[in-house]
């Protein structure tokens, strides 16, 4: 008896691979939609503990750390009014680009969520340049300041009282810093503890370069006005250096906002001359995918140039 062939199954394989591969060709969207919102699945699962901690930083954490700074710049202000604050700005804008997406409920969900998650570090990233800004004048006014110092201890004069000759003859900041420090000194407080607040409050080399010589010799003597002076000419020369790397640099971070700003620019451009060419990225998976992926481009595009751009002295 001839022996019975056995079916070959390598046709049928090839004849559902092909099918599925036209299926897959026919359902691009559909099948590259299942497979981000599987990996989105999965990552979150994966990194849940990390994103919910993310999420308390990037929205109670924010709100200590304004409050921080506020009350090293003097601002008195209510812990619920600055909680208020950052919540009707954040989720309300975040509200506002859901409306003005509406009916793309995925676009405006996402626009929605970025917005609201970006306007809880817009506060503290304006009250953090506000405190910089104000720790740099503080420094920028110890030169006339340290001048003052010295020529008050040449005329025989203690670092307390120098210090109230800064506090009349000074604006802020130096002058209510002094003050701190001089109502501290009342209080029973002595010029060590309170001069190490005022490094911590300013924490700039050149306040700790101060406060570091004033405790050293009020402890082993020395010459007071010389190392007012020495402080006065160190800060000086520091101040040049700065000022030279701000002229070379700035070119570099025009550069950079202008390259960050052209694909909105050229966006917006496109879609106010042709809205159909345009409309296909925010009504697509796979437009939605290329958005995504452009802004978090972008974003550590602006990272980097501000990284390299950004030197400290």
């Amino acid at each position: 008896m001839s022996e019975r062939k056995k079916p070959s199954y390598i046709p049928l394989i090839a004849l559902a691979a092909f099918g599925g591969l036209g299926y897959t060709l026919r359902h691009t969207e559909f099948v590259l939609l299942i497979a981000v919102g599987g990996l989105v699945f999965l990552f979150s699962y994966l990194m849940s503990d990390r994103i919910l901690n993310f999420l308390h930083y990037r929205s109670l954490g924010q709100r200590e750390e304004v409050l921080w700074y506020l009350e090293r710049m003097f601002v008195e202000t209510d812990r619920k009014k600055v909680t208020l604050a950052m919540v009707s700005t954040s989720f309300g804008l975040g509200a506002l680009i859901f409306l003005i997406c509406w009916p793309h409920v995925i676009v405006g969900t996402i626009f929605g969520l970025m917005f609201t998650i970006l306007m809880w570090s817009v506060p503290k990233f304006f009250i953090k340049n506000l405190w910089d800004r104000r720790c740099t004048a503080f420094v920028n006014q110890m030169v006339d300041g340290m001048t003052l110092m010295s020529n008050g201890i040449k005329a025989g004069l203690s670092v307390q009282q120098c210090m109230e000759r800064v506090v009349e003859n000074m604006p802020n900041p130096i002058s209510q810093e002094f003050g701190l420090v001089l109502s501290q000194m009342r209080i029973g407080r002595s010029l060590q503890e309170s001069l190490n607040e005022l490094g911590t409050r300013i924490p700039k080399p050149d306040v700790q370069m101060f406060v570091t010589s004033v405790n050293i010799l009020q402890e082993t003597g020395g010459n007071l006005a010389e190392t007012f002076a020495t402080i006065t000419f160190t800060v000086r020369e520091r101040q040049k250096v700065e000022k030279k790397i701000e002229a070379l640099t700035a070119q570099g971070i025009t550069q950079g906002v202008i390259i960050s700003m052209v694909p909105f620019f050229l966006l917006g451009v496109f879609y106010f001359i042709d809205p159909k060419f345009v409309e296909p990225l925010f009504t697509t998976p796979l437009g939605l995918v290329a958005l995504f992926a452009m802004l978090l481009l972008q974003v550590i595009g602006g990272l980097m140039i501000r990284k390299i751009v950004r030197i400290n002295v």
